[in-house]
Parts: structure tokens; C-alpha cells; sequence
């Protein structure tokens, strides 16, 4: 839709997918199959595996319902093999049927024996996760009259696959010819599709990122979040993403651009509706489809229990997903307990492969987007606030490539008399703590640990540069559980967050209530000095 012109045909694939009995049963499926059908993806081919046999048995104990229904339902169009264990000519022509469907995606229901051709075994659970072992699998040969030794490839089928290299090498310079005639034509067009399925990103790119000084009008994260998206939609051809039905409250509307819908799919604001676990999936199966192609996807950081699974995958597939996480504490107030996230940060530190980030205010959101864009095969958690915060002074875009940073010291290069430390709407706190502290003639750090996974990815002088190992009066301020803290302040330090769930009550009110404030900070200093 973005690319293709009337005299220039330049993406024309179709996305195919094998699935089976387990996939139609899980949420997740519905979440996206659901969207599917609502935009009407006519590209998207779906072979479903229909062979009644999961880990315990017979589907029967427990899926009965008519799939073929279902999927009609929801906008597919379904076509059904009945005999799929040898009918190679009914599911090639099902596949020229299905991308003859140019307004629906399509559903192929093959029905298939499991374990075809296993005289003891097909047809059951059995064959399902085990090996069929030595004895079956001769007995099996036999029975389908193999002949060929165990690994070895016949002449004729070698010769029938191999005739699909020189016609893919023709293809592909047919292609290569075309698109040379498209750049000549439309140059910035060819720009923006180079970048996407290269990766590589346009240069100076980053300096689109706003920048803020103590001056600059206070403000939640969230918002300052999508100053940052609407600035790198700009410059980002292959930015795109949206919300779970949450844009208005996440921010995360790209407002030079319309809804990506069945009728406008050149457009980039992708509406998810209420279906966080499907929404993490497909933002993985954007960011995989090419290296330049940048999907974001947005929702409560609590929500994100919702979609765990997705986001797993995104760690396991070095898919680099953006995913914007508003309303990151009990600084939400009044929605309560259920909608404030107390051990998510916690969680995701303990995620391989994923950058938990929380940005304190401006400079630090812009920072972690800067991040964020630039680590394409490892994805990224931006947890912000509901609430105002103020641009402080000492933060910096460059910093939160570090992770952990020094905002404020007076120690005069000596050693401080302690260090404290903060995270996301907490480092003001710390920061005013800082400020008290040095009142009364005490030496103080204030660093900003945005990020624990970049910190760990500095280089040891870095860090002690940071926190100097024989500084251990030290403390944290996180408006979230502790675990893990000990692990920065030390066994002499002492970490302040909440290790109980919240309440309803506007922020201010809960932050006193539950200690997480700078006179908190100060009496922990003291007894840690």
C-alpha cells in the first residue's frame, strides 16, 4: 500500500503459517485471527493441521466446537482438504484458491492422520511428542514401501527439488531489474523501502529526539513519550505500532499519520482493541519480517501480565519490539491494586535478553527511545508515568546508554558519604533527598539507574566510576518491589520500595502513606552513613 506504484509492483508475497489442533484451542489465536479477519489480510494464508490428537488424546475430552464456524465468523475464508495425507494436488489447488481471495485471509483445514503410515502408532497420542522408535520406524518404512536408507535422499527427489534454484535465482534478478527502475522513478520512495528491509537506519535519525532542560515545563513520562514517537515518525519509514485499546491513556497516537484499517493499510497507527497477548505477537512478527521495520505496542506496564508470553518471544527471537508501558506504579492512584504494577520491574530484570528501562523524565524518555531504536534484536520495556514530573537537572539523552549515571555530587572527586539512587518518577525524590542531605554538610551522589541490563554492559572502570566499591553507604528509591535491590545498595545498604500491593488513592497520598519519599530517603542515608 505504501510502496507499490501503478507501473511498479514491488512487494507481492504472501505469509504463510502451519498451526494445529493446540493453536486453534489457546486465547491468543483468537486475539489474532480475530484482527486478521477485521483487516482483511488477503496475503495471510493459514494451514490448520487437522489431525484430532493432542498431548493427552482425542481432542474430543475437550475441543469440539466447529472451527470452520469460527473462522468464517471472524471475517476468514476456509477452504477444507479432506484428504491430506496424500491429496498434494487438493492442497495445491486450495492454495491457488486462497491467494485468488484477495480481501480475507484464508483458513486451509488438511485433515491429516498423525503418524501417517505407522501401523501401530498413527492415529494416537502416542506419536504425538515421542519418537516412534527403531522397531516402528522399520515397520513403518515397510509399510509405506521406503526402500532408501535412513538420511539418504533419492536421485529423483533431489532432482525435483533442486529445479526451484535456478528459477528462485531468475526471480530474484527479474526483481532486482525492477526495483532498479523504481529507484530511478521514485527515489524516496526506494529510500524508505532500503531502509526497511536493510535495517539500516537514516542518518542523524537520533537528532529528532527532543531535548529538555530544568526549565522546561514539568510533565508525565508518558507524554513526553509520544513528543519522542511523533518525532521519530518522521524520520523512521519503518515506524509503526499502537495500543490495546488504551492510545488515548498510553499516548501513543501518531498524529501525522491516519488507522491502519482494511481500507487505509498504508497508515501506521495500528488499533490492537483489548487483546494485549495478540498485540505482542504481531509487533514479534513485524519486527521479524524485516530488520528495518519498527513496531511499537502500548498498554498498562500491569497489563503486561497479559501479554508475558509475547514478550518472552520477543527475548527468545531477538525481535526488537518497542513495547511502551504507561501507568508504571502506584503513582496510577485511584484505579487501585489491580492496575498498579508492584513486582513487574523486578520481572523483567530477570528476562534475558530484554532492556527494562525507566525514565525519570525528558531526557531520559528520549534516551530510552534512542536505545530502543538502536537495539534491534533485543526488545525494549519503557515504563512511564501517569503523573507530572519535573526535567531534572544532570540528566542526558547520553546517559541512559549507560544505564546508571551520576545526576548530582558534591563530594569534589573525593568520596561521598553516601550514594543514592533512583529510578523513573523516584530519582526526584532522591534528588531532593540529595539537596536536604548536603544542607546539613553531608556529601552526596545521586545517580540514575535507568537501566540495570546497560549497566551491566559497561565496562568495570565504568561502574566503579559510578559506584565506587568502598563507598557502601548506599540507597535506593523504587516505587516498586525491592528484590533484586540488595544486589546494587549491598548487604550495608538499604533499598526503599514496596513489597506489599497498593491502594487506591491519588499519588501523592499513597507515596506518603507507603514511605516513598525524600524524608524516607534521608533517614535511610543516616543510618547507613
Amino acid at each position: 500500500a505504501r510502496f507499490n506504484k501503478p507501473d511498479a509492483e514491488i512487494v507481492d508475497h504472501y505469509t504463510y503459517c502451519i498451526l494445529g489442533d493446540g493453536c486453534q484451542m489457546e486465547g491468543i489465536a483468537q486475539e489474532a485471527c480475530s484482527l486478521a479477519g477485521h483487516w482483511g489480510l488477503g496475503k495471510l494464508i493459514a494451514l490448520y493441521d487437522d489431525n484430532h490428537i493432542s498431548i493427552d488424546g482425542d481432542t474430543a475430552i475437550a475441543f469440539t466446537e466447529s472451527v470452520d464456524l469460527r473462522f468464517e465468523a471472524l471475517g476468514w475464508h476456509v477452504i477444507w482438504v479432506k484428504n491430506g495425507n496424500t491429496g498434494y494436488d487438493e492442497i495445491r489447488a486450495a492454495i491457488k484458491e486462497a491467494q485468488s481471495v484477495k480481501d480475507k485471509p484464508t483458513l486451509i483445514k488438511v485433515t491429516t492422520t498423525i503418524g501417517f503410515g505407522s501401523p501401530n502408532k498413527s492415529n494416537s497420542y502416542s506419536v504425538h511428542g515421542s519418537a516412534l522408535g527403531s522397531k516402528e520406524v522399520e515397520a513403518t518404512r515397510q509399510n509405506l514401501g521406503w526402500p532408501y536408507e535412513p538420511f539418504h535422499v533419492p536421485e529423483e527427489v533431489k532432482k525435483h527439488w533442486s529445479r526451484h534454484t535456478p528459477e528462485g535465482a531468475s526471480l530474484e534478478a527479474e526483481w532486482t531489474s525492477k526495483f532498479a527502475e523504481y529507484e530511478k522513478k521514485y527515489p524516496t520512495e526506494a529510500a524508505e523501502f532500503k531502509s526497511i528491509i536493510t535495517g539500516e537506519l537514516p542518518a542523524g535519525w537520533e537528532k529528532a529526539l527532543p531535548t529538555y532542560t530544568p526549565e522546561t515545563p514539568g510533565d508525565a513520562t508518558r507524554n513526553l513519550s509520544q513528543q519522542c514517537l511523533n518525532a521519530l515518525a518522521k524520520v523512521l519509514p519503518g515506524l509503526l505500532g499502537g495500543s490495546a485499546d488504551l492510545a488515548s491513556s498510553n499516548m501513543t497516537l501518531l498524529k501525522m499519520f491516519g488507522d491502519f484499517q482494511k481500507d487505509t493499510p498504508e497508515e501506521r497507527n495500528v488499533r490492537f482493541g483489548v487483546r494485549e497477548h495478540g498485540m505482542g505477537a504481531i509487533c514479534n512478527g513485524i519486527a521479524l519480517h524485516s530488520p528495518g521495520l519498527i513496531p511499537y505496542c502500548a498498554t498498562f506496564f500491569v497489563f503486561t501480565d497479559y501479554m508475558r508470553g509475547a514478550m518472552r518471544i520477543s527475548a527468545l527471537s531477538e525481535s526488537g519490539v518497542i513495547y511502551v508501558m504507561t501507568h508504571d506504579s502506584i503513582g496510577l492512584g485511584e484505579d487501585g491494586p489491580t492496575h498498579q504494577p508492584i513486582e513487574h520491574l523486578a520481572s523483567f530484570r530477570a528476562m534475558p535478553n530484554i532492556l527494562m528501562l525507566r525514565p525519570a523524565d525528558g531526557n531520559e524518555t528520549a534516551g530510552s527511545y534512542k536505545v530502543a531504536v538502536e537495539n534491534r534484536k533485543t526488545p525494549s520495556i519503557l515504563a512511564l508515568s501517569r503523573q507530572k514530573l519535573p526535567n531534572l537537572p544532570g540528566t542526558s539523552i547520553e546517559g541512559v546508554a549507560k544505564g546508571g549515571y551520576t545526576i548530582s555530587d558534591n563530594s569534589s572527586g573525593n568520596k561521598p558519604d553516601v550514594i543514592l539512587i533512583g529510578t523513573g518518577s523516584e530519582l526526584e525524590i532522591a534528588a531532593k533527598a540529595g539537596d536536604e542531605l548536603r544542607k546539613e554538610g553531608k556529601s552526596v551522589r545521586v545517580v540514575s539507574f535507568v537501566s540495570w541490563e546497560l549497566f551491566e554492559q559497561q565496562s568495570d572502570e565504568y561502574k566503579e566510576s559510578v559506584l565506587p566499591a568502598d563507598v557502601t553507604a548506599r540507597v535506593s528509591i523504587e516505587a516498586g518491589s525491592t528484590f533484586g535491590w540488595h544486589k546494587i545498595v549491598g548487604s550495608k545498604g538499604k533499598a526503599i520500595g514496596i513489597d506489599k500491593f497498593g491502594a487506591s488513592a491519588p499519588a501523592g497520598i499513597i507515596y506518603k502513606e507507603y514511605g516513598i519519599t525524600a524524608e524516607a530517603v534521608i533517614e535511610a542515608a543516616k543510618s547507613v552513613c
